[in-house]
């Protein structure tokens, strides 16, 4: 029988000093994610520009505070508070900045999808789930329900509703486990499919 998580491996709430660490292993965690194929499609080039890509997006998350992480960095949780996703003008251009780096000359065929999560992100008030990663080899060990644990208890006590969008369909039983349903099945420019799931207070 696999053990929950690592003995004593608690959640936090992530720090700079854990961005460099996060940022690669949410890059090993998404390798094989059909958003982050779609973009780098080249095995090759991919391991070097998602860590780059999850710097930029946990410099973005950082300041608003809800970020999480376990003592061994094996897992993260980026949430957005309501209100603060889509990202201000500020943000959407350092993003797209760094996005135009990495992308180089597949920005102009990715520009159109990239933007569609922007462009249909839901308006009524909700707290946003943006990523959840755990390390490969700790994966289906309790990490991940771990980290969504603070912010799905908050939302219970505050009545909020929580939303997300699923990049891999073989996810979406653990989300909806945790109360999620899928509500949309979401189509990106020239990209993949995603599921949209909303998760109402209980």
């Amino acid at each position: 029988m696999q053990p929950d998580a690592m003995p004593g491996d608690g959640v936090r709430k992530a720090r700079r000093a854990d961005v460099k660490t996060i940022a690669r292993m949410l890059a090993l965690a998404f390798d094989d994610d059909p958003l982050t194929t779609w973009m780098f499609p080249d095995p090759r080039t991919r391991h070097l520009r998602l860590p780059r890509m999850f710097q930029a997006l946990l410099g973005e998350a950082l300041p608003l505070d809800e970020v999480y992480t376990t003592e061994s960095l094996r897992g993260a949780a980026i949430w957005n508070p309501p209100g603060t996703f889509p990202l201000g003008w500020q943000g959407n251009a350092r993003m797209g900045w760094t996005m135009a780096r990495l992308l180089r000359h597949r920005l102009v065929d990715r520009a159109e999808g990239l933007l569609y999560f922007d462009r249909h992100h839901p308006k009524e008030p909700h707290w946003y789930l943006q990523m959840l990663g755990t390390e490969p080899e700790w994966q289906g060990k309790g990490i991940a329900s771990s980290l969504l644990s603070p912010i799905l208890e908050r939302c219970d006590q505050s009545g909020h509703r929580v939303y997300l969008e699923a990049s891999k369909e073989k996810n979406i039983p653990f989300y909806a486990r945790h109360g999620f349903v899928v509500t949309e099945e979401m189509q990106v420019p020239k990209g993949p499919t995603v599921w949209a799931m909303w998760r109402d207070p209980r």
